[in-house]
């Protein structure tokens, strides 16, 4: 099965341009490292350190993209997780609205394990001058693990000082079904060292239980790079 899903991913990335009508589109891909894999403000590492890798693929026009990677996790028995998705950017009064459908699944993951499943994203964003903000919407109908279905929604702001410094804070809220609802937020500075790479320093905090690694508060550096 893991097999199946990996050669899946890659056919799927490399036969991504003959899917939209303005082909050939563009390549990008990214790869990077953090102290901790933070997802709605949760850690997805049990807060150790992780690394992560992606491609992905977008019309000429930015209007539909494909896009897949790889991460570290500690979930189930794996300390991998895939994903395969993809979505549509179109415009509305001025606001950019990014549709995406993702399935995930983590590799070789405990026998019977619950280990694969659908995440829907709706994000509204606008940017004015240096000001940005994001309105984020995400649902599972079946979760990974025991998590059943589970709905996040996200505000997010940010401000550019200048062309290579940026910083963002975000609160959110999941409930979610078979785990605990919970609150999370984040705050932090975004520098751009180089065109291709980014040090990102960041606080995360929830009001989950402080004994679960999950939900703790912890203060995460990451490196991305994208080319």
């Amino acid at each position: 099965m893991i097999r199946t899903l990996t050669t899946a991913l890659a056919l799927a990335l490399t036969a991504a341009p003959a899917m939209a009508q303005d082909a050939p589109g563009q390549w990008s891909f990214g790869f990077g490292a953090g102290t901790d894999n933070r997802s709605k403000d949760a850690s997805k590492s049990m807060g150790k350190e992780y690394a992560w890798a992606s491609a992905a693929w977008e019309s000429d026009s930015g209007f539909f993209y494909v896009d897949g990677g790889l991460q570290g996790i500690e979930s189930n028995g794996s300390d991998t997780e895939g994903e395969l998705g993809l979505g549509v950017r179109p415009q509305i009064a001025g606001f950019d609205l990014d549709l995406s459908a993702t399935h995930k699944w983590q590799l070789d993951a405990n026998p019977g394990a619950d280990a694969d499943a659908w995440e829907f994203t709706a994000n509204l964003s606008r940017s004015i001058g240096p000001a940005k903000a994001r309105l984020q919407l995400q649902h599972s109908p079946d979760g990974l693990g025991s998590t059943k279905a589970w709905t996040w929604v996200e505000a997010r702001a940010g401000w550019a000082f200048n062309e290579t410094l940026s910083s963002s804070a975000a609160i959110g809220r999941r409930e979610q079904d078979g785990s605990i609802d919970y609150t999370g937020y984040n705050a932090g500075v975004t520098w751009a060292v180089s065109r291709n790479a980014d040090l990102d320093l960041r606080w995360y905090g929830t009001d989950g239980p402080g004994s679960d690694p999950r939900y703790a508060d912890s203060m995460v550096a990451k490196v991305s790079f994208g080319f």
